[in-house]
């Protein structure tokens, strides 16, 4: 009686292979910045506010600037300058 009584006081924690491979490694290093992120993010957005923003054209004018108008759904590019690139693809 007393050599089961010490088996159940003397319990060995068994660790799971996932807790024994990665116990205390990094699989890889995460280095965000945060900054250039949201500003590559918001490039081709515009807000209009309580956090929401709308999709604007990505095409250059000819002065160099972008275009900014409202896109069309579901496309990068205005209805000007997704009439232009449309044709130019065909």
């Amino acid at each position: 009686m007393s050599f089961i009584n010490n088996n159940i006081n003397n319990k060995s924690t068994m660790e799971t292979r996932s807790q024994t491979k990665y116990q205390n490694t990094a699989l890889y290093e995460v280095n965000i910045d945060f900054d250039e992120a949201i500003e590559a993010w918001r490039s081709n957005k515009k807000s209009i506010g309580n956090g929401n923003y709308k999709y604007i054209c990505s095409s250059l004018k000819k002065n160099g600037e972008k275009c900014g108008v409202k896109c069309t759904n579901g496309e990068m590019y205005c209805k000007i300058h997704y009439k232009k690139f449309s044709k130019s693809k065909i």
